[in-house]
């Protein structure tokens, strides 16, 4: 049967990746270069709408960028000098064709399209209200509650419209969406998900991230404010208006920790540079005797070279990682699925035999990719093996467009420190501190009362209410007294 590969379940996953294009030619082949740039925030399906000046073009599909916008053909079938365009991995909502983004209607207003990156923490609240007042939904998708909203608003203009169904939403986004009238790019006004704006020529473009501008050859000029609507006509006027009431930033402080590229800029910083500074933080706070610094690759590489700098300890590739597997054939049984755990991942026997090895990771979420990763170093004789880990411990669940376990599949959720050490087997375990992670940042520490990031995942401080969580919560509290009655 085909499966992910055993390494791959054991990571929080963004949601997904937007990227839009107004005032430029061939703008959906702009549109799939983009978002081959941004394919690290969403594998399960991509999608392109673009809008010629008459009608709207879409193409979706289920699996990566390329093979499915690489083809003449299909860049040919979307023509217009506006586009955006969305990869997805999936937090609410079934994995189906329907629920690909961009998602699309014609409202009276005209079509209008939207890619969001993010979770509307009281969609479901939300949704039960309009199919009582007759609203069809045509997918499981969050993000379709949004352009049910703008068309039932009663206010006149799109621009109205599209203020009013934000202000009825709950937990985080960032959208670009393309109307008749031109292009249209947001944050929530907590900004917990990022969005960049740039330049190309004349063209306007918005994506997830500023590697996405440099891999289409663009200017980044700034990001999207929290709160900001940024309009672009079909003339290339620009406008900004900042309609929500004015709110402390929580930016998603894990786009630094795991999910943006290192040659990206999030709010202002090198994301490289930060998870260098985040581990030398770590061998500052967790020193350990050792011969070899040693990251799991890819994403604990940055961390690995910043501890290795700061203990003085060599840094070497003692893990060595496949590019070319994806997904894989695994065969039944669990010696043959055991070896498709070296497929991905390969100790570095000559290097590690014998060694006293530090390994850097950027985060533990389930625990078991620790697990093979430490049997495997033993295997190929380590001496010692200490993992220390780029983030603090994960304890709680994401509700703003990370795909998280629910919360007692988390292992710091189940086990203290000294028991996980325990069950994935290594000779130390020790996390970088929250205080220490905001310092790598370059804060003093985190604010006690108004943090200066999103860190609900590590901290249980969610910066929004939870609606469909909240009524969820009474529903299964109903359920377990009704059991008892009976």
């Amino acid at each position: 049967m085909l499966t992910t590969h055993p390494f791959d379940d054991d990571k929080l996953r963004e949601e997904c990746g937007v990227f839009g294009v107004s005032g430029a030619d061939s703008a959906a082949a702009m549109v799939a270069l983009g978002l081959h740039a941004l394919q690290h925030r969403g594998q399960e399906a991509a999608g392109i709408t673009s809008w010629d000046g008459h009608h709207f073009h879409s193409h979706r599909a289920m699996g990566h960028v390329a093979g499915n916008f690489d083809q003449d053909e299909v860049i040919r079938g979307l023509p217009g000098d506006s586009a955006c365009g969305h990869v997805r991995y999936s937090t609410t909502g079934e994995t189906a064709i329907r629920n690909v983004q961009p998602l699309y209607a014609d409202l009276a207003s005209g079509g209008f399209a939207v890619s969001h990156n993010g979770n509307i923490s009281n969609a479901m609240a939300i949704k039960r209200e309009l199919v009582r007042r007759g609203s069809i939904f045509q997918s499981t998708s969050d993000t379709e509650v949004i352009i049910h909203l703008v068309a039932t608003s009663t206010y006149r203009t799109l621009l109205d419209k599209f203020i009013d169904a934000l202000k009825q939403v709950e937990g985080a986004y960032s959208l670009v969406c393309m109307t008749p009238e031109g292009m249209i790019a947001c944050r929530d006004p907590l900004g917990i998900r990022p969005l960049v704006m740039g330049k190309l020529g004349n063209a306007v473009i918005f994506a997830s991230e500023t590697v996405a501008l440099d891999v289409v050859g663009a200017e980044y000029v700034r990001q999207i404010e929290p709160g900001e609507i940024v309009i672009v006509t079909g003339s290339g006027e620009l406008r900004s208006v900042k309609p929500f009431a004015k709110v402390f930033p929580r930016p998603c402080i894990f786009e630094h920790v795991y999910f943006s590229r290192p040659d990206s800029i999030v709010d202002g910083s090198s994301v490289y540079s930060v998870r260098k500074a985040i581990g030398a933080q770590l061998a500052i706070e967790s020193p350990v005797d050792a011969d070899l610094v040693i990251p799991v690759p890819d994403s604990g590489t940055p961390a690995a070279i910043g501890y290795a700098q700061q203990s003085g300890i060599p840094f070497e590739l003692g893990i060595i990682r496949s590019h070319y597997v994806g997904r894989t054939f695994i065969s039944p049984g669990d010696q043959i699925r055991h070896l498709g755990v070296k497929l991905k991942h390969n100790a570095n026997r000559a290097l590690i035999a014998g060694k006293r090895i530090i390994l850097i990771d950027d985060s533990i979420v389930r625990g078991t990719t620790s697990l093979k990763i430490v049997q495997m170093m033993r295997d190929a004789g380590a001496a010692e093996i200490h993992l220390r880990i780029a983030s603090p411990p994960t304890r709680h669940s994401c509700y703003y467009g990370v795909d998280t376990p629910e919360r007692n599949k988390l292992l710091a959720h189940r086990l203290d420190v000294g028991e996980m050490q325990d069950f994935i087997h290594a000779d130390s375990l020790a996390f970088v501190s929250i205080n220490g992670l905001y310092k790598a940042l370059g804060e003093a520490q985190r604010a006690d009362i108004r943090p200066q990031y999103c860190d609900a995942c590590f901290t249980g401080d969610y910066p929004t209410r939870l609606t469909d969580q909240d009524e969820n919560a009474v529903e299964d509290q109903f359920e377990m007294l009704a059991e008892r009655v009976v």
